[in-house]
């Protein structure tokens, strides 16, 4: 599964990074993201913006106070 770390990414270069890791997935994939808060608004974001994206199968798991893991998978 690939995994992006974004905490060290400056926060205006972090959406478009994910969304052309995203872009390079197969249907099936999941892109996993680890992030310094709960990435809600990427989450409205590709669930507005990316038909491919399964909204019903994300998920996101609090691993310590600024260590989120998300996973997006691709249809």
């Amino acid at each position: 599964m690939p995994r992006l770390d974004v905490r060290e990414i400056p926060p205006p270069q972090r959406h478009p990074k994910i969304h052309d890791a995203f872009a390079d997935l197969d249907s099936g994939e999941v892109l996993e993201i680890v992030n310094d808060h709960e990435p809600k608004p990427l989450f409205y974001e590709m669930q507005a913006e990316v038909e491919s994206f399964d909204a019903d199968n994300y998920e996101v798991e609090r691993e310590e106070t600024q260590k989120f893991v998300a996973k997006f998978p691709k249809q």
